[in-house]
């Protein structure tokens, strides 16, 4: 029997990285991050969704995060997403299909906050290896094909993207116009980012498809080159794999599209979108995003305890600022 306790393996293993000169290139291509955030209770896909099975090998790592309770953490995504983890880093975005009002601003404000602190984490890489930030640019493209026929009209996102709808069992008893406007919408969006996009419930069969989603994330296992667009049954659309013309234009009447003040088409399906699920009014939303600040749920113990929590974070982020601030000046 091996006497070597585990951290004695890891040391030896980061020995090994070292002396074979992969340090600073990042994490081997065995170890991966899997980062899921999304809308408040949506997040459903635990742990227990993930079953290695034989193609799993003793040298895979993957890391999972979650960040919880919709849009009212943003600031804490830069946390897991570092200089040294980007290239490793794919996100998983859970939107809460049983709530279309919520669904667009929920994703748009999650997605656009991980991609301005992606973008800024690239340029940082780009001071240090221009090579790496040109390989990480890079293959923002290679989820779609050279000759595909939108590559000009989308705009990939800097990491590798899911874009998961739950709730599907809820979904599924809405009105027909109103699922064909919520898939319609969700499959641009999902092909401009170069995302890819999948429903799924409670069903273990659709969990068990979900499951190969995220070992191809964490492991590098082949990507499904299945495909479902049918609005009356769950949607599984791999990155890539689907096109502006099967999509077709926003659900309006063409005579109402020319009312609507657009300046790129992202902005037109979200004027679309919100004609017919109207968003939450700021200050409703701003209530539900921090409700434990809400004086009608004061709790003095608990109150203080939050207080001191926010405290060791706050100190946690500056002094997580200050080490890449001093590794940077290091370089």
């Amino acid at each position: 029997l091996c006497s070597e306790t585990l951290w004695e393996i890891a040391k030896a293993e980061v020995e090994k990285r070292r002396s074979h000169g992969s340090e600073g290139d990042g994490a081997e291509i065995g170890e991966k991050s899997v980062f899921f955030i999304g809308s408040k209770n949506g997040v459903i896909l635990k742990l227990n969704i993930f079953k290695p099975s034989a193609f799993f090998q003793p040298k895979d790592i993957a890391h999972f995060w979650e960040l919880g309770g919709g849009t009212s953490l943003l600031d804490l995504i830069s946390i897991p997403i570092t200089v040294d983890t980007l290239r490793t880093f794919s996100i998983v975005l859970v939107l809460d299909l049983s709530k279309p009002n919520d669904l667009w601003s929920t994703m748009e404000n999650l997605l656009q906050a991980t991609k301005s602190h992606v973008d800024k984490v690239i340029m940082k890489l780009g001071k240090t290896s221009s090579k790496a930030s040109a390989e990480m640019r890079q293959r923002m493209w290679s989820v779609v094909q050279k000759d595909h026929p939108d590559r000009e009209l989308i705009d990939p996102f800097p990491i590798p993207l899911v874009i998961i709808g739950s709730k599907y069992d809820i979904f599924q008893d809405f009105d027909p116009e109103k699922r064909k406007v919520i898939c319609k919408t969700l499959r641009f969006v999902a092909h401009y980012y170069g995302a890819s996009l999948m429903f799924t419930s409670k069903s273990e069969a659709l969990l068990l498809k979900i499951r190969g989603v995220i070992n191809q994330l964490a492991f590098g296992i082949d990507k499904s080159k299945s495909i479902c667009v049918d609005q009356n049954k769950p949607l599984f659309i791999t990155a890539g794999l689907d096109s502006l013309c099967q999509i077709g234009s926003p659900p309006v009447p063409d005579s109402d599209i020319g009312k609507l003040q657009a300046h790129s088409p992202m902005e037109l399906w979200k004027k679309v979108y919100d004609k017919l699920f109207p968003p939450k009014s700021t200050g409703t939303l701003k209530a539900i995003q921090d409700p434990a600040r809400d004086p009608q749920y004061a709790e003095s113990e608990v109150d203080e305890m939050r207080v001191q929590k926010d405290q060791e974070l706050e100190q946690y982020k500056r002094s997580s600022s200050k080490t890449w601030k001093q590794i940077e000046l290091d370089s």
